[in-house]
């Protein structure tokens, strides 16, 4: 029996809005995931994503909010808007939407690409 995406994403969600991506990432990601921002190199594989994911966190100074304005899903795929505000220590004050294509198989995640305006 396959994954209902719908619960898989309100669960994501979830996590993500209680500062709790990492968890979410653990449990939904796969080992060969392939992870990549706009038009950037993808990183590829769960580790080198981890390790990416954790600077960025590290890296927060203030988190002010996040919220999934709109959501899609497809067959092996969702697509999130979302809007996000926070202070990056690197990047500093930071309010924006961001658009997220998952691609899911065999109940994880295998690909995620954010498109976003700088």
């Amino acid at each position: 029996m396959s994954i209902d995406l719908k619960l898989a994403f309100e669960e994501i969600k979830d996590l993500v809005l209680q500062g709790k991506a990492l968890e979410a990432f653990e449990k939904y990601y796969a080992d060969e995931v392939v992870m990549q921002e706009n038009e950037n190199p993808p990183t590829v594989g769960k580790d080198a994503n981890r390790q990416r994911e954790q600077e960025f966190f590290s890296k927060l100074v203030e988190f002010r909010g996040a919220e999934v304005k709109s959501v899609a899903f497809g067959e092996d795929v969702i697509l999130s808007e979302w809007w996000l505000d926070y202070t990056h220590q690197d990047w500093g004050n930071r309010s924006y939407h961001q658009v997220s294509v998952q691609r899911w198989k065999d109940d994880q995640v295998v690909h995620e690409r954010f498109y976003y305006g700088s």
